[in-house]
This record gives structure tokens, sequence and C-alpha cells, in this order.
């Protein structure tokens, strides 16, 4: 049995700051992943995109955000159960919860915080026939390693933040970048809508809107897509390319979570955002992507927020009657659980004459 003050279910970027926050308030904690690393979906999916909504960051790359994440926390000492799925919760008559993963191993706490980002997941398909004879033949739905497509031809399908961005980020590298999206807005940040049309402007990025691809042309390997554009001459007419990229985003499973007795709203945890991100079940907390309430953005520097409120509730919890008095960092310092003391810099006072 794993005993720990705040379980964790995701070791996503929100999952990994929350032990940091905790860690603040000399609260340990433990994290559940599925996945056989830390950082969730931006080491699993995108470790090489860059994050540009980041404070601090102009431009940081998804799997560099982990490695820093993991840096921060770890003078904390966080438990880990990576390559398990959390599957159980049962409550306890004291208030406290055992979560038991697929491969049986348990965990106790009186705090368990859901940051599981989309849960389970799996691309969202194009309708596109013989779509499947290419997947790994040219077609992908997940951009690992950029530097696959240097001097290959590549088309882009979608129309929010990843279909710009990694058109973006592939007219250094490729040959040539097709972004191809059925309207001719996009739902994306408004600044990076506007490179893509600088690029476009210049040549490095070929856009054509409003269009679909709806066929695959190669032999074994894919050498073209077959473009429908009702304002082409052609109607339907081939773009030459090696690889096909259609980002049409994830569809998120909740999987096991499901079934706990949680208040679910189109496949998110309803949390109290008025307070600390709490459940319907006290002592059970959503944090991150995983959640949902009037207004949620389903953004990283979001799900920091949602942590650090969710683990002054739960100190509150743990330490009932307890009255924590909020340090600032830059005065207090931090302290670790090894026994280290990271010190504030010395204030400068500058008299003004």
């Amino acid at each position: 049995m794993i005993k720990t003050d705040i379980l964790i279910i995701g070791a996503g970027p929100t999952g990994l700051f929350a032990v940091f926050e905790a860690g603040l308030l000399k609260l340990k904690c433990h994290l559940i992943d599925a996945l056989p690393q830390p950082g969730g979906q931006c080491s699993e999916i995108y470790p090489k995109k860059p994050i540009y909504d980041i404070p601090g960051f102009p431009e940081i790359l998804a799997d560099d955000l982990t490695k820093n994440l993991m840096e921060q926390c770890k003078q904390f000492e966080p438990g880990f159960t990576l390559g398990e799925r959390a599957d159980t919760l049962e409550k306890q008559e004291d208030g406290t919860f055992i979560v038991t993963t697929n491969k049986g191993t348990k965990h106790h706490a009186p705090i368990v915080a859901i940051a599981g980002g989309l849960g389970s997941f799996e691309p969202r398909k194009p309708l596109i026939h013989n779509l499947e004879s290419f997947e790994d033949n040219g077609v992908e739905y997940i951009i690992k390693e950029p530097e696959f497509y240097r001097g290959k031809k590549v088309v882009i399908a979608g129309g929010g933040d990843s279909a710009l961005d990694w058109s973006i980020y592939l007219s250094d590298i490729a040959s040539e970048v097709t972004l191809i999206h059925r309207r001719n807005e996009f739902r994306g940040a408004l600044d990076s809508v506007d490179k893509v049309q600088e690029l476009k402007d210049t040549g490095k990025i070929n856009l054509i809107t409003p269009a679909e691809v709806v066929g695959l042309v190669g032999h074994h390997e894919l050498k073209a897509v077959v473009v429908s554009q009702a304002e082409h001459i052609d109607k339907e007419y081939e773009v030459e390319c090696d690889h096909f990229i259609p980002l049409f985003g994830l569809s998120p499973k909740l999987g096991p979570l499901g079934n706990w007795g949680l208040e679910i709203e189109k496949n998110a945890i309803k949390v109290n955002n008025a307070l600390d991100y709490q459940t319907n079940i006290p002592g059970v907390f959503a944090i991150g992507d995983v959640n949902t309430y009037p207004g949620k953005l389903k953004l990283i520097l979001c799900g920091f927020h949602e942590a650090t409120l969710m683990c002054q509730a739960a100190y509150q919890i743990i330490n009932p009657g307890k009255r924590y008095v909020l340090k600032y960092t830059t005065v207090s310092g931090v302290d670790g659980f090894d026994g280290t003391r990271k010190e504030a810099p010395k204030a400068v006072i500058k008299k003004i004459e």
C-alpha cells in the first residue's frame, strides 16, 4: 500500500506543478499515470511542439517544459506509479481513499486530485475510405519528431492551434508545407493565423481554403492527396506530397474514471470553480483539461492556477482548524523534503533622494 497526502491521477504539466505547490505546504504527493513516463501529452504526443503561452517563456518545447517541471518539483520527492491506469476509487470510513490500478497497485490518501488531461484519447480521423491503408506509410496523426519531415512535402489539414503551429514550425524543415482547412476562418490564436498568412505571402506555406482532403493516392506509400475545393476550376485535384497529417484534435475518453460516481458533463468532470475545483465527492478534486465549469479554458496555465487553489484546499482538509499563512517564495524561499533550502534573495532597498 502506497500512502501519501495527495494522490494525483495524471503526471502531465498540471499534475507535476501540483507537486510543487503541495510541497510548499509540506504535503507529500504520489502520481499515477498510464503512460510510461511523466509529461502526459507533452511527452507522448507532441514532445517537440513549441508552446507559446507559458508565462516567462516566449517559446518552449513541450518536452522541455516537462523537464523543467520535473526539475522544479524533484526537491519535494514525489512518488510515481507509471505505466498503470487508475481503475477504482474506494472511500473509507474515515473519509480517506484507496485507489487501485489495473495492475493491482493500491494507493491510500486523504486527497485525490484528478489531473488526467483529456483522459485516454485517440485522434479524430477524417472520413477517407482508404485512410487506414496509408497509416504509417505517409499518414500520421501525431508529430513526435519534426526532423522526420526534413526535406519532405507535407500536407496538414485542420483549423485549430495544432494545425497552425505545426505548419509554422515545419515551414523551416519540410521542403514544402500545404495547409488545408474547410473554412476560410481558423479557430487558433490570432497571432498564429497572422503568422501563417505572412508565410503564405512569402511563399513558405501553401494555404488552400475552403477545401477538404477527400482521397489519398499511392501504392503502399503516399504520393498525393485529393483535394475538393468548390472554388477551383477542377473541383477535385491532386496535391503531391510525402506525408498527410490530419490534425482534427483528440476524442477524449474518461475511461474507468467515468465509473467513480463523479458528475460528468460532455466527457469532463464538473467541479466547483467558485471555491477549490472540488468534485461532487468531497476530497476528490479535478484540475486541468479533465474538468469543466462555466468559462473553462483548456490551457496549461489555467491548470497551474487550478492546481494551486486545489493544494490550498487540500491543506485545510488534511489540517482542519490549522491556519496557514501564505508566504511568497520570493520572501520565504523554498524548503524541500530532503532538508535543503533555497533562500530567497535579500531585499535591496534603495533610498530615493
